[in-house]
């Protein structure tokens, strides 16, 4: 299985319709829709990576060795992925995609009718 490194994760998010990406806090990759995040890369080494999930994943996936509630954010069901290494390139696609899906529903209709 490859190693996941930022550029894998960037190159996801990327190909997702409308994607912007900033910096955050000074140290946080930050990938958005309509200018809210659904994808986070911490910069400093090694990569942490924080995407929201569905109910069911959160309370799934929250215990998993690597993975542990996002802080801040987890009562919006985000996720921090300590060891990027943990999913497959294939799971990090579905992974991003259904982050950004889920935060693309909670767009305001106005906000949706400016995306591209």
């Amino acid at each position: 299985m490859p190693e996941i490194n930022i550029e894998t994760i960037r190159a996801i998010c990327n190909r997702l319709p409308s994607v912007t990406e900033d910096i955050k806090w000074g140290n946080d990759l930050c990938f958005n829709i309509s200018r809210k995040m659904f994808c986070v890369i911490s910069l400093e080494i090694p990569i942490k990576v924080c995407v929201k999930v569905t109910d069911e994943e959160f309370e799934e996936l929250s215990v998993w060795p690597g993975i542990i509630p996002a802080p801040y954010v987890a009562r919006h069901r985000w996720i921090l992925v300590e060891n990027v290494n943990i999913f497959s390139t294939d799971q990090w696609e579905f992974y991003i995609k259904q982050s950004y899906n889920l935060v693309k529903a909670k767009l305001p209709r106005k906000r949706m009718g400016e995306l591209s």
